[in-house]
């Protein structure tokens, strides 16, 4: 069953003539000329809109599809026009690596939640690495849980892990509340939570076959033939030989080549008979060659389906110049053949991507191997005498400045970007609006960053959309207003990210979480105004039942 196809708990209510004016608990009021949501045939649409909110429960208690004054309603009703402004729900990012507890110098969730705040993300997913210990266990759950509580500023939900020997901690993970399970099929990087094999997956499906969950995977495996780069994810050695210098990012493309994903999600749907009722989903498809074998199994009734990230339909190889490893990711970002076959396949009408994500996943300066300008660019600090390695191995500055700096193979992979989704999206959208036979419309972008990630970890009946009974995550954002990505926008801990100097259509400019303003462009206490501006983001461990 695609996502689309749940059954929605929530369908839209014909509203009342008047709000309720008649109470005098306080109430919030949002209203603006355009806002997104359903309609009375249950479609996405852009409408003018009034939207009461319980500041008391957090939760929307009415939606009406025109502006109402302010004399509506009680004199002690805060009244906030955002017109022309469009109202969005808060998005919800279903693939973040906040690597707390453990590497807390890559990211943290203090730092983390705050950029995904910026950006109108209201829930962030938490993924099982790279923090350590790994959510592979209810006891590193718990660890992680002790490490978030009081820090988030949105609220955050947490992925649980899939690797060799841990089945047996798969339904009690289930039972603590984790939204989904990731594995690995290519090794990760990361020592503590390593690959698994066919058997491993196949016990896997097998255990949460029943379950209200979703299992996913890094789809990459070496083919059984091939000249090319070890199993190793995030850095790696060399291929046995190389197609070119080690800094081009056309000899690190090469050594990871479309088929690592298509023989990966054709190992996956070998086994997929095992649990037909389990959803399956492929995390950060990046190659257009995989979305054939999809589309196929789909059609013949199988539960899978696969998102997309923020960088695949933004950035293209070409233009990645030598040694700017601010690019490199695995699966890698290809060329723009394949970017804009991504773009033509979310036009589709039964799109095999269902979600679009960050997969944001960072590390510190020292790691990604930055050339001296583009060190310099990303504040990059005077070389420590002492560098924590990925596993924990302690290198000398000596022994840290003999890397090549600039080397896509030694550097660590992964793309900074949360917080910064939805204007990636919306500019690169808005540029092709003019040549695209299906351009993506602002209910696109919330179906797939918002409707559908929720649905796709178990929390519509929370979060993803605009309707009355759910929490009051609300993003506001002005579709129009352009402006170039600097430091001090990208609010993640390490300011290390391929879209610094890029411009950008669209800015957020405040964000409500349960409604409760957290973030609003150019206000007091830096922008984040929140409950006596102290976090309020929540954890969210409710059992999923779909």
């Amino acid at each position: 069953m695609a996502l689309h196809d749940i059954p929605n708990p929530f369908p839209y209510p014909t509203p009342a003539h008047t709000p309720p004016n008649e109470s005098n608990i306080p109430l919030t009021v949002l209203v603006s000329s355009r806002a997104v949501i359903y309609d009375q045939d249950n479609n996405l649409v852009v409408s003018p809109a009034t939207i009461s909110i319980s500041p008391q429960s957090g939760t929307i208690l009415s939606i009406l599809p025109t502006v109402l004054p302010a004399s509506s309603f009680p004199p002690n009703t805060t009244y906030i026009d955002h017109t022309p402004h469009l109202l969005l729900p808060g998005l919800v990012d279903a693939h973040v690596h906040l690597n707390e507890p453990g590497r807390t110098e890559w990211e943290g969730f203090n730092t983390g939640t705050r950029a995904a705040a910026s950006g109108g993300v209201t829930t962030v997913i938490d993924m099982p690495l790279n923090a350590i210990p790994p959510t592979t266990t209810v006891s590193g759950l718990q660890e992680k849980i002790k490490a978030a509580e009081g820090q988030c500023w949105v609220d955050v939900g947490f992925y649980g892990g899939v690797i060799p020997g841990n089945a047996h901690e798969l339904l009690p993970l289930v039972e603590a509340g984790v939204r989904g399970f990731k594995g690995f099929l290519i090794e990760s990087g990361v020592d503590e939570f390593p690959a698994v094999s066919s058997s491993d997956i196949a016990l896997a499906m097998t255990t949460l076959a029943n379950s209200p969950t979703t299992l996913m995977f890094h789809a990459e495996m070496i083919p059984p033939i091939t000249d090319s780069v070890g199993d190793d994810v995030q850095k790696s050695l060399p291929p046995l030989a190389p197609t070119g210098p080690l800094t081009s990012y056309s000899t690190f493309l090469s050594s990871r080549p479309p088929a690592f994903e298509t023989y990966a999600i054709e190992e996956v749907l070998s086994l997929a008979h095992l649990a037909p009722n389990l959803p399956l989903h492929i995390v950060h498809l990046s190659a257009i060659q995989a979305i054939p074998l999809l589309r196929e199994a789909r059609n013949r009734g199988v539960k899978i389906t696969a998102e997309t990230c923020f960088h695949y339909l933004a950035l293209a190889s070409e233009d990645v110049a030598d040694g700017d490893t601010r690019h490199k990711c695995c699966p890698p970002i290809r060329n723009s053949i394949n970017r804009i076959g991504l773009w033509n396949e979310l036009s589709h009408p039964d799109s095999v991507i269902q979600t679009i994500v960050s997969d944001h996943s960072p590390c510190t300066p020292e790691l990604k191997l930055l050339p001296e300008h583009l060190s310099h660019l990303c504040g990059g600090r005077i070389t420590p005498d002492e560098i924590i390695g990925v596993n924990g191995e302690v290198l000398t500055k000596e022994e840290a400045e003999e890397k090549e700096k600039g080397d896509f193979f030694a550097s660590w992979g992964g793309i900074s970007s949360v917080g910064l989704g939805l204007p990636i999206l919306w500019t690169e959208a808005t540029a092709r609006s003019s040549s695209t036979k299906a351009p993506l419309a602002i209910t696109d972008v919330v179906r797939l960053c918002a409707v559908n990630t929720a649905k796709q970890v178990g929390l519509s009946h929370r979060k993803g959309a605009l309707r009355p009974g759910l929490d009051a995550d609300i993003c506001v954002f002005d579709d129009g207003k352009e402006w170039r990505v600097g430091r001090e926008a990208m609010l993640f801990r390490n300011k290390v990210s391929p879209y610094q100097g890029k411009i950008m259509r669209g800015q957020v400019k405040e964000t409500w979480v349960r409604g409760q303003k957290v973030f609003e462009r150019e206000g007091g206490n830096g922008e984040f105004v929140g409950k006596g501006g102290m976090p309020v983001g929540r954890l969210i461990l409710e059992r999923r039942r779909v």
